[in-house]
């Protein structure tokens, strides 16, 4: 006879394994580094074209910005695997290590290169930072409660996007504080906040872990990187190497040889791959992926674009500028709050990507329509209509992929939602800004043209203190040093105007693109297939499965 035996004490099946109140203290560390990089973010997005100028590397701002999306989306996956197997807590107190160390690089470069290598250093961290807090929090709760506590997440990007800009100006506005420049503290601030992480999380980040007994695939991370890398650069520095100069073309085929040596190195793995290949047999996990390099590649090709057009087309302050994009802040705070209570009371979640990527494209085309004369109001109005989009996308993309993962994967499933929007991330950033940069000087060349023929121009150029610059430009320097832009604020209105012009209409070149990518994001979405969402966390599935296995070897 076969009977059922249950320890006395043990959890019943089916029961919830933490309280709420135990939830909320685990949160308290994610929501520490959580803050960590969102106010990282926020601070350097606002600061970046300060920092550009005072390292005169306007022009090659992209390597900080590549940089550090190429080792955040490189190590994300990585995490994912090493969390499965050490426990997400020693790796959390790791990636919250690497990006304490970065920032204090970064705060001693003296380069645009330096710098570039250093938040390098930082990227390392930041690609555990994110996905961690995900895939800890989906240990915790269920897809269905998941959005109860995404508020707590949203008022930390909210702070952040309060807290950064100011902070961020402030210290891009100091020519020195306690010793440093003060754009240095741009990255230093980072390392009282980072102890502070460490302390925190090291205290209540317990939760159970069970080992996953896998090998860690170095072989996946060293191609995957030889594929990515040369990829990438080519898209920053292809425009003054030639898109079919012989390195450009080494670049290409290096990346396509290394990305091909990934799928074989990751199919040798099996599971013990950075990537296995079976969870692309699911439709959701292969199809949700997809639409987030897509979302990625939009996204970031909106965000590295308006703040340099609020602060060298409209002229506002770095903290002005970061300021005017709490709009989108708050559009993502409130599509995101709004989305996740709705799913949580209906289980159903596909409308919001389809309508969250129709917004996006709308703002993206709306967008490359503004110029130098635009009212403040609709650059802003369109930065809320964008975070709408954004918010209803990104955080419903990956409770659908969360929900499809096995307990043992969730480590991995939510990393590689990370790592695909990252990778869409670091290609926009790169692309982007190249269509930027490859195109401002002959906009503000034709700018120049049309702006001589005017009698308001000509005046200008003959007033005394103009006799430098009228000389430039009959010496052939019509294109300026691009690198440093603060030159535009010290010139004549009438002679800047040309300028602005060209950048102006560069960078709704941008816009227009990133437009044409969110629609292809759009017409992808609607095949992705809605899953009933679980009302288990992953830690009750995982418990589920072992009462199950331990009541079938009883009977």
């Amino acid at each position: 006879m076969s009977e059922t035996t249950t320890q006395a004490g043990a959890t019943p099946p089916g029961a919830a394994l933490l309280t709420h109140r135990q939830i909320l203290t685990i949160l308290s560390g994610l929501l520490m580094g959580m803050f960590l990089a969102a106010l990282d973010q926020m601070i350097v997005a606002t600061a970046m074209k300060t920092i550009a100028d005072h390292l005169n590397g306007q022009t090659i701002q992209a390597w900080a910005t590549t940089a550090y999306l190429i080792t955040s989306t490189i190590t994300t996956p990585l995490y994912g695997k090493l969390s499965d197997i050490y426990g997400r807590k020693p790796m959390y107190l790791t990636a919250i290590s690497m990006f304490l160390v970065g920032s204090l690089l970064c705060g001693i470069a003296n380069s645009m290169y330096e710098l570039a290598a250093f938040r390098a250093v930082q990227g390392l961290g930041a690609g555990g930072l994110m996905s961690l807090a995900f895939a800890i929090l989906a240990d915790i709760t269920s897809p269905r409660e998941r959005s109860r506590y995404a508020g707590y997440f949203m008022a930390v990007f909210g702070v952040a996007s309060v807290a950064g800009p100011v902070v961020g100006g402030l210290f891009a506005g100091m020519d020195h504080f306690l010793g440093f420049a003060g754009w240095r503290w741009v990255f230093l601030v980072n390392v009282p906040i980072a102890l502070a992480a460490l302390a925190v999380v090291a205290k209540v980040l317990n939760i159970p872990h069970q080992r996953v007994d896998h090998r860690v695939d170095f072989l996946g991370a060293i191609t995957l990187t030889v594929g990515l890398v040369p990829l990438l650069i080519v898209a920053e520095q292809g425009r003054e190497w030639g898109w079919g100069s012989a390195t450009a073309i080494a670049m290409y085929v290096v990346g396509v040889l290394g990305l091909v040596a990934f799928v074989w190195a990751e199919k040798r793995a099996g599971d013990e791959a950075l990537l296995p290949l079976r969870l692309f047999r699911k439709q959701t996990f292969a199809l949700g992926n997809t639409i987030n390099f897509v979302l990625g590649a939009g996204m970031f090709g909106g965000m590295v674009s308006i703040p340099l057009y609020l602060q060298i087309v409209q002229g506002h302050s770095a903290t002005t500028a970061g300021l005017m994009m709490l709009p989108m802040t708050l559009g993502i705070m409130t599509a995101a709050g709004t989305s996740g209570k709705i799913t949580s009371k209906t289980g159903r979640y596909k409308v919001f990507p389809v309508v969250g990527f129709a917004v996006m494209t709308a703002s993206l085309f709306l967008f490359s329509t503004v110029g130098v004369d635009t009212a403040t109001w609709q650059p802003m109005a369109l930065m809320f209509t964008m975070g709408l989009g954004l918010g209803l996308c990104m955080q419903t993309l990956l409770i659908a992929i969360q929900n499809d993962a096995e307990p043992r994967d969730m480590g991995v499933a939510t990393s590689s939602a990370t790592f695909f929007r990252q990778i869409g991330g670091t290609v926009g950033a790169a692309v982007f800004l190249s269509v930027l940069f490859s195109t401002v000087g002959d906009k503000i060349g034709e700018a120049l043209r049309s702006a001589m023929g005017t009698d308001a121009f000509r005046a200008a150029l003959a007033r005394p203190e103009n006799q430098a610059f009228a000389q430039q430009l009959q010496s052939g320097g019509a294109s300026a040093d691009l690198n440093n832009t603060e030159f535009l604020s010290k010139l004549d209105p009438v002679l800047a105007r040309p300028f602005l012009e060209g950048f102006s209409s560069a960078i709704d070149t941008v816009f227009f693109v990133g437009a044409l990518v969110t629609l292809v994001g759009f017409a992808i979405v609607w095949f992705l297939r809605e899953v009933p969402l679980s009302d288990r966390s992953g830690l009750e599935r995982s418990k589920d499965e072992a009462d199950a296995a331990s009541t079938i070897a009883l009977h």
